[in-house]
């Protein structure tokens, strides 16, 4: 039988606030472990109640690093997925099912995103293109109504997202990823400490093999959007929006076009 280990990053999180997803996610009879990577500055020994592998880093290491750090356990298993998911995720545990059970069937798949909603039923945009520096920093600091037309693009609205879709970059809030394809193309890039590391990730896995919406499975996200009230965080979120593009490409990025470009004509809107 095919089985799933997943991971949950931690900062300065207490108990109630994750002890109903890890019991959620138990509910799957395929889940193995649930590993709980603590970046916060101090052990919280509470957390050693749930059925959890429970990692205390002593520090801060970014999101990436701490995932990967369960990630490698996942692969030295010999795990065949691996879920990485954000702590104010809601889900039905035996959903996973399903989601495991498109990815056994189309081996191509390497990642892959259920449709994601606010707690009011509201969708969140979280399929989109390869980002442009302006798609990131301008709908950051700009009024939305300078911006909607490009973002309605950038985030694929007039797909309607109800339909499976193969995406370019999809959001690191809930990642089902095939742990061979892992090992292919790489774990999560630890220049980044928070923010532009599932863009980076989706992108390397995009270029060969599938990285899917999957609209049939639904979860809850409540969204914190810590940059948009931390000033913190937004200069950690601006600083490493640079390191991506530094890395990728700001203006000459023709392998983004083309993946861009690819994505629209297959859904029709270009």
């Amino acid at each position: 039988m095919y089985m799933i280990n997943a991971s949950i990053v931690l900062y300065n999180h207490i108990l109630a606030e994750i002890k109903e997803l890890i019991h959620t996610l138990h509910t799957c009879s395929l889940v193995k472990d649930v590993f709980l990577i603590d970046n916060s500055p101090k052990k919280n020994d509470e957390l050693l109640s749930l059925p959890a592998t429970y990692i205390f880093n002593g520090k801060n290491l970014g999101y990436g690093t701490a995932h990967n750090i369960a990630i490698r356990k996942t692969i030295e298993q010999q795990i065949p997925y691996h879920l990485v998911l954000n702590p104010d995720i809601q889900l039905d545990g035996n959903k996973l099912n399903e989601l495991i059970e498109y990815m056994e069937k189309n081996e191509c798949v390497g990642h892959l995103m259920p449709k994601t909603i606010y707690p009011d039923g509201e969708i969140q945009y979280l399929c989109k293109l390869l980002p442009k520096p302006s798609d990131l920093l301008f709908r950051r600091f700009l009024s939305s109504k300078w911006t909607k037309k490009r973002n309605d693009i950038f985030e694929l609205r007039q797909s309607g997202y109800n339909k499976i879709m193969d995406i370019p970059y999809l959001s690191g809030c809930f990642m089902l990823l095939r742990t061979s394809v892992l090992e292919d193309i790489g774990l999560f890039d630890e220049r980044f400490f928070m923010y532009p590391e599932d863009i980076d990730l989706t992108r390397r896995i995009h270029r060969k093999y599938r990285t899917i919406f999957y609209p049939y499975v639904s979860i809850i996200h409540h969204h914190e959007q810590g940059s948009y009230k931390n000033f913190k965080l937004l200069l950690v979120h601006a600083w490493n929006i640079v390191k991506y593009f530094n890395k990728w490409g700001w203006f000459f990025d023709s392998e983004r076009k083309k993946i861009n470009e690819e994505t629209l004509k297959k859904l029709k809107l270009l």
